[in-house]
């Protein structure tokens, strides 16, 4: 693995693997067929991608996220690394030439959407190319016990089967039950495969259930403690998705919509500008997310509870990505439940499917009830039971008072074990309310001994409770359509007297957490946050592509003075050091270490201002007066990064700051004649808070450049 560890440094700028890592891709550069469960966040595309630059030809990607398609193959190729994606966005001229490059073995990886194969075209790779490893990515879709099961995923196994040389197969999922797991390796024909769980806790996510709260007020709330966050707002319908979008609007946050009744250009027009930040939330229904690879999603709150905890953990998940406290929030109502029956009974599935989607639907009612660690609630029904309390949910920081309900509890376990599992929940409700219900009486559910025991408390309250109960795993609810309730073994210790029940009874709503970034704003991070959302900017891609905020941060606390120190930080690869080196080392370089007498503690400032002269450029001036003078001479900005070694945008940051400094200049040439009023417009329509909302408002050769020179100009925003 010393090749493997070297890679891992060298093209993706690590310098240890994160956990499990290390062992899955040995265990497919060994030879070995693998199923890898890991959880959102947790590095699998390395899994595949690494083994790939190792072993010799092309390794096949299987994918359904067309959008995380092209996010890894443009991640993969600013990295250094020759990768390609054939799926339904590219047109036929482009699919055609994807082709042809890939029969001449130019790509290491190609990413395939499974309803692009079929067998004549698995065949015909197979002959052309030498394919070592297939890597099929959300392999839960295989299964039909799993959440998301696609059709198109059950003929892979028969067509790699029939490949004259099959490759390794290596499937990747980040939820999946131990019963999915095994149908996954059974669908897929995997052999002899190694299976690797490396854990489903989510450190960094603080989880949340909140109940019995006035929704909008709560999310007025909510947004206003995270003014510059990014965040995703789940809802279950179109219409609520549209709701909530418009009371966002209206409140002046920027928002997104995104779901199945937009049109294909309009949902795309939506997931570019969240993920290039250009909006700060997106509403949107399931239909959204599959594949967002946004590392900076800091909340995802669910207007309603979602139909299965696998789709719900898979949701949430997308907070936090790169490591950072993020929070996860579930506005829960009991109608939820019956609002997801409904989708699942509309559903296209069939009867062995719907009963199958039932019954993860009550056990996602469960988790939005129960009072256990909800961390642990998650990951013990993955299968992991090891898992020590998170401490920071809601269920774990609620101190609200518990109150022995075991009498109650007595009456509803008496009730149902009377009913004999042959009636649901809402039977037993109305009869331990008394209710005189046609059905009730009919079943002659009225003679029994727990009839109206608990009359002085409204039915749906009961109802409430026997959930509470089920929740608890006090009792069970059955599989199918119409659900029956039956005790389990853990009734029987209340009912003898030997074990108490106690509820929490939570006085008000848990505030919640921050969850903010834990990237302290200094003048140089703020510097090097400006250089990367105009680069990114420049180049066409999110600015996550560039570097995340964290490798930001490592940058603002390790200030490095040389490339060698640069590359020493997590997540920058020769490539990236390469491409960017320059520009962050001189951003870096303009800022001075001061001692401030707190603990030794650096703080950061700008350089001192000096006089504009191109003596000295190698001695004492400052750079970014060395630049102005070069500007002031004559120079295009172009021409003195070119001389420099320095990118444009540096540059134009250079003569900008100088400038702002009470520096002599030439503002025609930063602005050029008749984009001044316009750009002031603009500035006075959408505010000077952020740069891209000013850019959208006018006329594309107005330049960055000339936003930034006005802004100076009128000391606007300083």
């Amino acid at each position: 693995m010393k090749e493997a560890r070297s890679i891992l440094k060298q093209v993706y700028g690590y310098d240890t693997f994160r956990k499990g890592q290390e062992e899955i891709i040995g265990g497919i550069v060994d030879g070995h067929d693998t199923l890898a469960i890991l959880p959102t966040g947790g590095g699998k595309s390395i899994c595949y991608q690494l083994p790939a630059l190792l072993l010799p030809g092309t390794t096949l990607v299987i994918s359904p996220l067309i959008s995380l398609m092209k996010d890894q193959v443009d991640s993969l190729r600013r990295l250094g690394v020759s990768a390609a994606f054939l799926n339904s966005s590219l047109g036929a001229a482009e699919y055609r030439e994807v082709l042809r490059g890939a029969m001449q073995g130019d790509y290491k990886l190609l990413y395939v959407a499974p309803e692009r194969l079929d067998s004549a075209m698995f065949q015909s790779l197979s002959e052309q190319l030498q394919i070592p490893l297939i890597a099929i990515d959300e392999a839960h879709c295989v299964s039909q016990w799993g959440h998301d099961f696609r059709p198109s995923y059950r003929q892979l196994a028969g067509w790699i089967a029939r490949m004259a040389n099959r490759p390794l197969v290596a499937a990747f999922t980040a939820t999946a039950t131990p019963e999915v797991a095994e149908d996954i390796e059974a669908m897929l024909r995997l052999r002899e495969p190694r299976r690797f769980v490396t854990g489903f806790a989510r450190p960094n996510l603080s989880l949340s259930v909140v109940t019995g709260v006035d929704k909008k007020r709560f999310l007025a709330k909510f947004l206003q403690e995270r003014p510059e966050q990014s965040g995703i707002i789940y809802a279950a319908t179109r219409k609520e998705t549209e709701e909530v979008c418009a009371i966002l609007r209206a409140s002046g946050i920027e928002a997104d919509k995104y779901h199945g009744g937009l049109g294909d250009a309009e949902r795309a027009e939506a997931q570019e500008s969240f993920r290039f930040d250009r909006s700060r939330v997106m509403v949107a229904t399931n239909a959204f997310g599959m594949g967002i690879d946004k590392p900076n999603v800091r909340f995802v709150l669910h207007w309603q509870m979602p139909g299965d905890l696998e789709s719900y953990y898979q949701e949430a998940g997308r907070a936090g990505r790169d490591g950072e406290e993020s929070d996860c929030i579930l506005l829960f109502e009991p109608a939820d439940m019956q609002v997801q029956r409904f989708l699942i009974e509309q559903g296209s599935g069939d009867t062995e499917r719907k009963s199958v989607q039932l019954s993860k639907l009550n056990l996602m009612m469960n988790y939005s009830r129960t009072q256990r660690c909800l961390q642990q609630f998650i990951v013990d029904y993955f299968g992991e039971s090891d898992v020590e309390r998170c401490g920071k949910c809601s269920s774990c920081l609620d101190k609200s008072e518990a109150v022995d309900r075991t009498e109650e509890a007595k009456m509803a376990l008496s009730c149902v074990g009377r009913m004999k599992g042959r009636f649901g929940v809402t039977m037993a409700a109305k009869v331990l309310k008394g209710s005189r219900d046609k059905r009730l009486l009919e079943f002659g559910l009225d003679r029994l001994t727990t009839y109206g025991l608990m009359s002085r408390l409204p039915e749906k309250e009961i109802a409430d409770w026997l959930y509470w109960l089920v929740a608890e795993g006090y009792m069970r609810l059955s599989e199918g359509q119409y659900p029956t309730v039956s005790l389990t073994a853990n009734a029987l210790p209340v009912l003898e007297g030997k074990q108490t029940i106690t509820q929490r009874v939570r006085a008000s709503v848990r505030q919640s957490g921050g969850g903010s970034s834990s990237a302290q704003s200094t003048p140089l991070f703020e510097a090097l946050k400006q250089w990367r959302r105009e680069a990114a900017a420049r180049e066409g891609v999110p600015p996550f592509m560039i570097f995340f905020d964290a490798t930001l941060k490592d940058i603002s606390d390790a200030q490095p003075r040389e490339l060698d120190e640069l590359l020493s930080l997590k997540g920058i690869g020769a490539a990236k050091g390469d491409k960017y080196g320059a520009d962050i080392l001189r951003i870096v370089a303009e800022f001075a270490g001061e001692d401030n007498g707190a603990g030794g503690a650096a703080k950061l400032v700008p350089a001192k201002p000096r006089t504009a002269s191109r003596a000295g450029a190698d001695g004492d001036t400052p750079s970014h007066l060395v630049s102005l003078a070069m500007f002031n001479e004559g120079m295009t900005t172009g021409e003195i990064a070119k001389e420099r070694g320095f990118s444009q945008v540096t540059v134009e940051g250079h003569i900008i700051r100088g400038a702002g400094e009470g520096n002599e200049v030439d503002w025609d040439r930063i602005v050029p004649p008749g984009q001044e009023p316009l750009i002031l417009a603009a500035i006075e329509k959408v505010g000077a808070e952020k740069l891209r909302p000013i850019k959208d408002e006018l006329p594309p050769e107005v330049a960055y450049f000339a936003i930034h020179g006005v802004l100076c100009k009128h000391g606007i925003g300083q």
